[in-house]
């Protein structure tokens, strides 16, 4: 079992800043890269970015790319997601994900 806790989200101006964690507890160890993902109101959930577990390998969604930076402490077991340059259509619930596991997610605004 491995439990997912994201925080983080708040209300924030558009072109602004927040940085979003993801820690993660239980067990652990795993080869499997994690994930972020978002949903908006009457959206479906789509991927925003991800980070191996070894190497730090990154990929992100083109909508979030130059924008959104995802990194990693393994010390901590927490997972980054620094979003500058906010805009309107960055409004979601982010989630975080590895594996088959998903946390509880955390609201982001953006206000126009």
């Amino acid at each position: 079992q491995v439990q997912l806790v994201e925080s983080g989200g708040g209300l924030v101006q558009a072109g602004g800043s927040l940085r979003l964690s993801c820690v993660a507890s239980g067990r652990t160890f795993s080869m499997s890269p994690t994930n972020w993902f978002r949903q908006a109101p009457g959206k479906e959930r789509e991927f925003v970015a991800a980070i191996d577990s070894f190497r730090g390998d990154t990929s992100y969604a083109d909508s979030v790319k130059g924008r959104f930076t995802i990194s990693r402490d393994n010390a901590k077991n927490t997972v980054y997601l620094q979003m500058d340059s906010l805009k309107f259509e960055d409004t979601a619930v982010y989630y975080c994900k590895r594996g088959t596991y998903w946390g509880q997610g955390t609201q982001v605004t953006v206000s126009s």
